[in-house]
């Protein structure tokens, strides 16, 4: 007699089942790694961004230090906006910053509306130093809401 009818059928279906399963691992990590690598994306930019509003608020320091000022003049405590270019402060906007595609530069000036608002605040503290805070806040796809925070103190070394 021949008992081996019908192992074949049954050897096929468990090896088509974990065939299958592994099909099934590979794209939900695929699935999941992708997800991810947008959060990540619009981290690194949030990042950058909040480091661009430190740079500027330095370069104003530093302008008022060149020009024979107080390295805190027109830097009062409060919470204020920056662009890239700014040689000031700006009042507080809460519109988001534009992306100019072309030259892949975000300002308020001209581009399409990004998920990223920027926010810097000034804490001036005793009057030899200033505290900086540049805080970048940004939703996500599914609707999470992230921030960076950004923190430098500078200090009237003159």
């Amino acid at each position: 007699m021949n008992t081996k009818k019908g192992y074949i059928l049954v050897e096929s279906l468990v090896a088509i089942s974990i065939i299958m399963i592994g099909l099934f691992g590979i794209f939900s990590l695929l699935s999941n790694s992708l997800s991810l690598n947008r959060v990540v994306s619009d981290r690194y930019i949030a990042s950058f961004l909040a480091e661009e509003g430190i740079e500027v608020v330095k370069n104003i320091i530093d302008k008022n230090v060149i020009e024979g000022r107080a390295f805190n003049a027109n830097l009062g405590s409060g919470s204020y906006s920056v662009d890239y270019k700014s040689d000031s402060l700006l009042s507080l906007r809460s519109d988001s910053l534009l992306l100019n595609k072309e030259t892949g530069i975000y300002s308020y000036d001209r581009g399409e509306p990004t998920k990223m608002i920027r926010e810097i605040k000034l804490d001036l503290v005793a009057n030899y130093s200033l505290r900086v805070n540049s805080i970048v806040r940004y939703t996500t796809r599914g609707g999470g809401s992230f921030e960076v925070n950004l923190e430098d103190i500078f200090y009237d070394w003159r």
